[in-house]
């Protein structure tokens, strides 16, 4: 097979079309052509004006040998990459025989799942750990908080619980991390064997949507346990097990169990630790026992909601509307002159911000879409990397790995009792922020936010340099998308789950630094930041368990 890219067409284009143009970049009649299949399609907006499609395909053709060697300076022809996924480890018949301990994975978020299913497809049978509920149970327990019908509850929330943190959100499935090896069409594949839409295969930027996740997870858990993997739910690790390691390992510690909420312990010496961003008591507890951990970047901000047809109208133009464009998405970014960065992040169209937090007593933001992506409003968050001036105040600041946990703590208190200690969220309208002056009202966009929101001034709860910055962005930023300054856009506070504030230290085999067994992964160790960038991340970490268990 070849494979075609940059093909080029109309937004109102036909199959024959497409036909016409495979055939005009490879230079051969029609008899020559003997498949075509779709690889990628994706939008070409540059130009309001003349919004264009853009296609992959992979063709197969007489004469292929030849037409290569005639088409070898056209970079749009080149053969087509073998993405098959190649299993890299195969378990004995029996792990007890072979004194074996079952590999444990913790979280059942896209990193734990994938990571699981990897190990149960090479005949692993992996234990799945999750503090959190099913996902049926847990959607029960979040929506009920959001509607008020029910008490927000500390393990079973928008955090917490089966699919982890991405299963409310848009369920965004791209990523710009290093795919060699072809790990995202692995992913993808195993999501639409569960129930995802063929769709994802095929678009550039592909996404799921919330309920669809639902299905999709569900379908994720029961292909782990027909491979004799095992799942259990309302089970929180509540410590690691460590010994000191012997004088001839290369680490210091040496992992030989965990022990569960339950007050029972559990042995094994390979542990994939994939516990979300939202971990806090596990970041803590990793700590006391000596896991080496750091510091990383990560932001925090608001949530920004405009009516989607204006977002669409600023990216489409006239074709606004049209089918194959759907709900418009942003990527927006300024550099303040107070040298803040101010970025759209996790934007979601046609959908809804949503309370987010995992702990009593705080308010935090995010974003979901169902797939149709067609509620009245669009809404991203409007982050601002955290700097050390804004940490340095903390009591936890020298040294510590968790402060800026921390940090995002004090600011989700500040943000509930904000917006008057009921869990309802702090919002501002776009004009007032930039005039200085507290919101008393709202105006024509109304806040989609659950459990509710109450006006005030956001400078009472951002850094004041935070602030500064995203006066000046808002501006900028409808010089892009004309609009986005709209008086009466919403912006709800507070944003701080973009990604974890610490990150587990592992060397080149995505091993602990210090703890022999012990493999942090995903977005919550550090080492991911979205669906995608996780579920490869699970199944890199689960191939370098296999290899240590079948060396």
């Amino acid at each position: 097979m070849l494979r075609l890219s940059e093909l080029r067409l109309e937004l109102d284009h036909t199959e024959e079309d497409l036909e016409r143009a495979v055939l005009r970049c490879l230079k051969i009649p029609r008899d020559r052509l003997l498949e075509r299949h779709l690889v990628k399609r994706s939008i070409d907006a540059r130009r309001r004006d003349r919004i264009r499609l853009i296609y992959s395909v992979d063709v197969q053709v007489r004469g292929e040998d030849a037409l290569l060697r005639r088409s070898a300076q056209d970079r749009r022809i080149r053969r087509s990459p073998d993405e098959r996924y190649h299993y890299v480890a195969k378990a004995p018949p029996s792990l007890e025989a072979a004194g074996l301990l079952r590999p444990v994975v913790i979280g059942a978020g896209p990193c734990g799942y994938f990571a699981a299913l990897l190990l149960a497809q090479m005949g692993y049978r992996p234990v799945l750990l999750e503090r959190g509920q099913p996902v049926k149970q847990r959607s029960a327990d979040t929506f009920g908080f959001w509607r008020r019908t029910s008490a927000f509850q500390p393990e079973s929330n928008a955090q917490f619980g089966e699919g982890g943190a991405g299963t409310f959100s848009d369920g965004k499935l791209y990523s710009q991390v290093s795919d060699p090896a072809h790990y995202g069409r692995k992913v993808l594949e195993e999501l639409v064997a569960c129930g995802a839409n063929r769709e994802i295969l095929t678009l550039h930027r592909p996404h799921i949507g919330t309920f669809k996740l639902a299905t999709v997870v569900r379908g994720l858990r029961a292909r782990i346990e027909a491979l004799g993997g095992e799942v259990r739910f309302g089970t929180r690790v509540d410590a690691l097990e460590i010994k000191a390691g012997s004088s001839s390992a290369k680490k210091p510690l040496q992992l030989t169990g965990v022990r569960l909420s339950d007050g029972t312990h559990l042995a094994c010496d390979q542990l994939v630790l994939a516990p979300g961003h939202s971990a806090r008591d596990t970041f803590a507890m990793l700590e006391r026992v000596g896991v080496a951990l750091e510091r990383k970047p990560f932001a925090i901000g608001v949530r920004i909601e405009h009516p989607q047809a204006l977002i669409d109208r600023a990216r489409w133009g006239d074709c606004a509307g049209h089918p194959l464009l759907g709900a418009a998405e942003y990527k927006l970014v300024h550099h303040a002159s107070n040298s803040r960065c101010v970025y759209s992040f996790c934007m979601c169209p046609g959908g809804f911000v949503v309370g987010a937090t995992s702990e009593p007593g705080r308010v935090v933001t995010n974003g979901m879409s169902q797939h149709s992506r067609n509620e009245r409003n669009a809404n991203s968050g409007l982050v601002i990397p955290v700097l050390d001036e804004d940490l340095e105040p903390h009591e936890r600041f020298q040294g510590d790995p968790l402060a800026g946990m921390a940090f995002q703590r004090t600011l989700e208190g500040r943000a509930f009792e904000l917006g008057g200690g009921d869990y309802c969220a702090p919002v501002q309208r776009l004009e007032d922020l930039l005039e200085g002056r507290a919101s008393t009202d709202l105006g024509s966009v109304t806040p989609s936010y659950q459990p509710g929101v109450r006006p005030c001034d956001l400078a009472e709860l951002l850094p004041a340099s935070m602030t500064a910055a995203l006066r000046e962005a808002l501006p900028a930023f409808a010089k892009q998308l004309p609009g986005y300054d709209h008086p009466d856009a919403v912006l709800t506070a507070i944003e701080t789950r973009t990604s974890s504030p610490l990150r587990i230290a592992r060397d080149e085999a995505y091993e602990s630094i210090n703890v022999q067994g012990l493999t942090p992964a995903g977005e919550g160790a550090g080492f991911a930041g979205g669906i995608l960038s996780a579920a490869i991340d699970g199944i890199r970490v689960a191939e370098a368990v296999a290899l240590r268990l079948s060396a």
